[in-house]
């Protein structure tokens, strides 16, 4: 019996995406390459943050199912690609999933099938990279199967807005192909927005997120000169949020994570450098002004440390909360990792506290510790790097020695701000 969608990629975005569709009473099977990964959620339990073990059951109890074998993609009439897209060392987009998820499609592709992409992905990528592989075996897309682009907007944490209810911009290899997907999406998504076409999908995402990433880089630097200067830039932003128009409030931070900043951008500017000879200014000065940032902080770490008389070789530097999000698990491109090392580099000795993060990455060498109120009283310096709803920052403030918030929550004079 054929099944509605097979979504590819149980992360992040395919998972809530499942259970979206699973809720409306699609039919839906997950494959993932993972083997350890769909034995768990097919024992009922769920690796992501926005869903948990009861939600997985749930699913399972409406029918659906993980699996590795990919032979199961044939009986769909649609797949969805949910896969990660990092970069290579050097910069450039990485995308080996893609191209690994799109051969398994193009094996098991049958004619009337629809495919959608909704890793983030560089201009092109649709119609350049899927395109012909799905093609290599005589289907031809917009004639005997459905091809298109829908970004994917998932916000971990976000109480608000999940995959119903955040409006699906969708673009097709043709008119066809766009009208395909949105029926798809239809079903289970309150709203679809259709563009040109593949093209203009891909870039609408990028541009969303690069919006984002110049303007906390704006933020970013105006609190490295405002902090010299002594003026209180979180004191200027509230008052900046009273106009009622023309102005959107960003904050600054000890630098960005997850994947869709620090990553996402750079496939625009990338593209622009590879296909046109020329960088993307804006996007290419935003990442240099926020990935110093760590370094930024750690700089004034040692700042606040000196002004005590003490050196930041051999302090005990407490960091609280490593995680790239308030609130949540998720730790990828955490820049609480920068951080630490351009701590440790400068001699100090780290530890950490995070209610949401058991081990944190052995390579820095950072303690654990699990008495969070005696580890604020006994460190040198403590540094809130994300404020996670557990953390009374000003009571925490009034414990420790020394207190720096890069995240602007405090009110006491006991904290030193970003």
């Amino acid at each position: 019996m054929a099944v509605d969608v097979v979504i590819i990629g149980l992360g992040y975005v395919g998972l809530p995406l499942a259970r979206e569709a699973t809720a409306a009473g699609m039919s839906v099977i997950g494959f993932d390459v993972n083997k350890a990964l769909v034995d768990s959620l097919n024992a009922g339990r769920s690796h992501i943050d926005d869903l948990s073990d009861e939600d997985i059951v749930e699913m399972t109890n409406r029918g659906f199912r993980a699996t590795t074998d990919e032979r199961e993609i044939a009986t769909a009439d649609a797949a969805v690609i949910c896969v990660p897209t990092p970069l290579f060392e050097e910069g450039g987009p990485d995308l080996g999933a893609v191209q690994a998820a799109t051969k398994a499609v193009a094996r098991n592709l049958h004619p009337g099938m629809l495919v959608v992409l909704e890793s983030t992905t560089y201009p092109g990528t649709t119609d350049e990279l899927v395109r012909p592989l799905l093609e290599a075996g005589g289907l031809v897309a917009g004639e005997d199967f459905h091809l298109a682009f829908s970004p994917e907007r998932i916000d971990p944490g976000n109480q608000e807005f999940g995959p119903g209810n955040t409006p699906k911009v969708v673009g097709g290899h043709t008119p066809a192909c766009t009208e395909a997907a949105a029926a798809l999406y239809g079903r289970f998504v309150q709203t679809v927005v259709r563009t040109k076409g593949t093209r203009e999908a891909e870039t609408a995402k990028l541009l969303e997120n690069t919006y984002r990433h110049v303007n906390i880089a704006l933020v970013n630097e105006m609190a490295k000169f405002c902090h010299r200067l002594g003026i209180d830039l979180w004191d200027v932003i509230n008052a900046a949020s009273s106009k009622p128009f023309g102005f959107q409030a960003f904050y600054p931070g000890p630098g960005v994570g997850g994947h869709c900043i620090p990553i996402d951008p750079n496939y625009l500017s990338h593209n622009v450098r590879v296909r046109l000879g020329y960088p993307f200014r804006f996007v290419e000065l935003a990442q240099e002004i926020n990935a110093t940032m760590p370094a930024y902080v750690a700089r004034r770490a040692q700042n606040i440390l000196n002004e005590a008389g003490l050196a930041t070789s051999g302090a005990n530097i407490l960091l609280l909360g490593v995680t790239y999000k308030a609130n949540i698990a998720d730790e990828r491109e955490s820049p609480a990792v920068p951080l630490a090392r351009d701590l440790r580099n400068l001699g100090a000795k780290i530890s950490y506290h995070d209610p949401y993060v058991a081990e944190w990455r052995p390579d820095l060498d950072a303690l654990r510790v699990d008495d969070l109120e005696s580890a604020v009283a006994a460190a040198d310096l403590v540094i809130l790097v994300q404020s996670h709803r557990d953390y009374d920052a000003d009571r925490l403030a009034s414990m420790a020695k020394r207190f720096f918030d890069t995240r602007g929550v405090t009110s006491t004079d006991d904290a030193q701000r970003l």
